[in-house]
């Protein structure tokens, strides 16, 4: 805060640990838009005491109420220089005069720290206690939401840290990192076999080789304690995924099961079925009532609500709903019953996110 006691934000340099644990040159001023330039704070890690960059605003209202906090992530193969996965979060969080951190989290997922190791959770938590320090934040309100490596940060989070989390929102996710290494090595349209190298060297090794690390990284093996601890969870994902996307469906299913009460979770046989076919067996074809979110051209193929999680399956590739989870996130606080109303005007908008 300056003198006045307003919010001001500061532009630092950036670190970043490669994979030889060598440090990268600090990124340039002049790299950023000056808009998010001023935006950019250095956060340092209380895990490995490096400087990490992470964006910050928070409205003036913030020095003196207590405000909801949101965490946006950028996706899989890039770093917090692409702003535009921030963007939209941003907004939000201005609209509604919120606050907001965007963590870099060790950037693209090729390195040992990145991917879901342990300094990337870690950069996310001391982002949110950034953001503590420097705004009244209230804390049965604090959101996470993100998309394709973002969507596993935010499973991965929930899972890691439910007791900071309120709700979080994840599109098209990778939630276990075993099985999509074996996916991405597959000759099948849409996979990429970049992926498998890139998880390789972030996990030192093949999941032959690093069962352990594959494991530690992977939300699956991680959400039964956001199960246990009550957080919601808003999942959707695109029915042409793995197809038109590199991500199949699959992972957001199993997240859901694993999220779900068991009478509620989809069978193994369904989940093949949907992946193969991009089509949702006629028992299983959503007829609930209209969503604001959705439109006809993208519409809901499935969708099923338990215990504290909805997943939702559209029509679309690799992409998510931001407009719905978000509204999803704002109605969400600790010690409350998790709410999956639905509100009578929303826009439907799809956004493609980059791998």
């Amino acid at each position: 805060m300056d003198s006045t006691g307003k919010m001001r934000c500061v532009f630092v340099t950036t670190t970043i640990l490669s994979g030889m644990g060598l440090l990268a040159a600090p990124a340039k001023p002049a790299e950023l838009n000056p808009l998010w330039a001023k935006m950019l704070v250095q956060v340092e890690s209380t895990l490995d005491h490096t400087l990490q960059p992470c964006y910050f605003w928070a409205p003036e209202a913030a020095t003196t109420n207590a405000v909801p906090l949101i965490v946006g992530l950028h996706t899989w193969s890039f770093d917090y220089k692409a702003t535009s996965h921030y963007q939209t979060v941003l907004n939000y969080a201005q609209e509604r005069g919120w606050a907001m951190v965007g963590p870099n989290f060790r950037g693209p997922n090729k390195t040992p720290p990145a991917c879901g190791g342990d300094p990337a959770v870690q950069d996310i938590v001391d982002a949110v206690n950034y953001a503590k320090a420097h705004a009244k934040i209230d804390p049965a309100r604090v959101y996470i939401v993100g998309g394709s490596g973002g969507g596993h940060m935010t499973l991965l989070m929930l899972g890691r840290h439910p007791e900071i989390f309120a709700a979080g929102a994840a599109f098209c996710p990778i939630t276990d990192l075993a099985r999509w290494h074996a996916d991405s090595l597959l000759d099948h349209p849409g996979r990429g076999k970049h992926y498998a190298k890139m998880l390789a060297q972030a996990c030192g090794g093949t999941p032959a080789e690093k069962p352990e690390e594959y494991a530690h990284r992977s939300p699956l093996t991680w959400l039964d304690r956001a199960k246990k601890a009550g957080v919601g969870a808003y999942i959707v994902t695109g029915i042409h995924d793995g197809w038109k996307g590199s991500v199949p469906v699959g992972h957001s299913f199993r997240a859901f099961n694993a999220l779900a009460n068991p009478e509620d979770r989809v069978s193994e046989a369904d989940i093949a079925a949907i992946e193969e076919t991009q089509q949702v067996p006629v028992a299983l074809a959503y007829n609930g009532p209209k969503d604001p979110f959705y439109s006809e051209r993208m519409r809901i193929h499935f969708r099923r609500t338990s215990a504290n999680v909805r997943f939702t399956l559209m029509e679309g590739g690799h992409g998510g709903n931001y407009a719905a989870g978000l509204d999803f996130l704002s109605r969400q606080a600790k010690g409350r019953p998790t709410d999956f109303g639905l509100p009578k005007k929303g826009k439907a908008r799809e956004e493609a996110l980059g791998k």
